[in-house]
């Protein structure tokens, strides 16, 4: 029961925190740039529960926010770039040279490569793939920020198993 109930609070931590980011104007000319204020609670689970319950909750979130704030074109985009962004995280996570926010930029950007792949495969642009150098700026940005409030998590939060 307690397991359900903290799954469940993360999970609704997670919505809220994607339904800020849909709040704030966000725009700087590329389209699909958000924060990625959402991505903090899968980074902190990764870290302190493990990569099966970061994929469950996020893929949850996705869901969730794609279904309230979206559309069936977001989910498919989300999935792609946070599932491609979880599984290099997990990645980086085990090389002893990455910090927590390391690991935050390197899935920043393989989010952002993740819907770009996305895009490509759906629709076909091609174009899109001239939005990576911005996008991958963006994401490393971004990536450090998300990075820097959930090593602030991560180590203030203490979690019982």
């Amino acid at each position: 029961m307690k397991k359900t109930a903290f799954y469940g609070s993360i999970l609704a931590f997670a919505v809220i925190m994607g339904y800020v980011e849909f709040l704030i104007p966000f725009n700087i000319g590329v389209p699909g740039i958000k924060l990625g204020l959402a991505n903090i609670v899968p980074l902190f689970l990764l870290y302190k529960k493990g990569f099966k319950e970061a994929i469950i909750v996020n893929t949850g979130r996705i869901l969730l926010c794609g279904i309230l704030f979206g559309n069936v074109m977001s989910i498919m985009y989300s999935l792609s770039g946070g599932t491609l962004a979880l599984i290099v995280m997990y990645l980086l996570k085990k090389l002893p040279v990455f910090s927590t926010v390391g690991v935050s930029v390197g899935g920043a950007v393989a989010h952002n490569l993740g819907q770009l792949l996305a895009a490509l495969w759906v629709i076909g642009l091609t174009a899109a793939v001239y939005y990576l150098p911005v996008l991958t700026v963006v994401a490393v940005v971004t990536g450090f920020l998300v990075g820097i409030a959930a090593t602030l998590l991560i180590r203030r939060i203490r979690l019982k198993d």
